[in-house]
């Protein structure tokens, strides 16, 4: 079969939490599912494409992976990226009532903002080649997980099924000795009856044996 053309990739950025977050994808929605966004950020402003020859540069080398860096800094984008150094400033000291003036960021030159990084064909097929096994990879850890999720649910429905059995034929036993019990008890109270009625009958004769001999 001949092979389908590798997709070009580009790069999309965007802000989530503490963090500023880029990856390289084929599309908008591969950035949104790499992100485990559950609305569309571009729609919204929150992403966009970009095309600094920086951040290119290291989503390109790791396609398909979510690169951070602290939000509202101009440092490297990484895998693993540590928290905003700001955040643990700002516990130990106490808030002014008074609003700081925000920080501006250092203005990005004009060759910088227009220069694009040169990715020939091959970077480009390795590139969407990379992208595709971290999609792959991806793919098969949630179909991992789904089965591990089915295997717990077919356990649980197992034992649960085994548990109601086990209950049914409790009570199957509990109403067969029941039953038992009340056909004994009608039983008795039959056997009770006839000799209430025996006894009856006997009184009856004895009784009138001592009123003739009294007379």
């Amino acid at each position: 079969m001949p092979r389908k053309p590798s997709r070009k990739l580009k790069t999309y950025q965007t802000s989530l939490g503490f963090y500023d977050q880029a990856v390289a994808a084929p599309s908008m929605k591969a950035a949104l599912d790499a992100w485990g966004a559950k609305s569309n950020l571009f729609h919204q402003g929150i992403a966009k494409e970009t095309d600094d020859p920086d951040i290119v540069a290291a989503t390109m080398a790791a396609p398909g992976v979510v690169l951070r860096r602290p939000v509202g800094s101009d440092g490297p984008f990484t895998e693993h990226a540590e928290l905003p150094t700001d955040l643990a400033d700002d516990e130990g000291k106490p808030k002014s009532r008074s609003k700081s003036k925000p920080k501006k960021r250092p203005a990005k030159t004009a060759t910088k903002r227009s220069a694009k990084p040169e990715v020939d064909d091959r970077q480009a097929h390795a590139a969407a080649a990379a992208f595709a096994r971290e999609e792959q990879r991806r793919e098969s850890a949630r179909r991992k997980e789904e089965a591990a999720r089915a295997k717990a649910r077919a356990r649980r429905d197992k034992a649960v099924a085994a548990a109601e059995a086990t209950l049914d034929r409790a009570r199957q036993d509990h109403q067969a000795r029941v039953d038992e019990i009340e056909a004994e008890q009608a039983a008795l109270d039959e056997r009770a009856a006839a000799e209430e009625a025996r006894w009856d009958k006997q009184r009856s004769k004895l009784e009138d044996a001592v009123r003739r001999a009294r007379e």
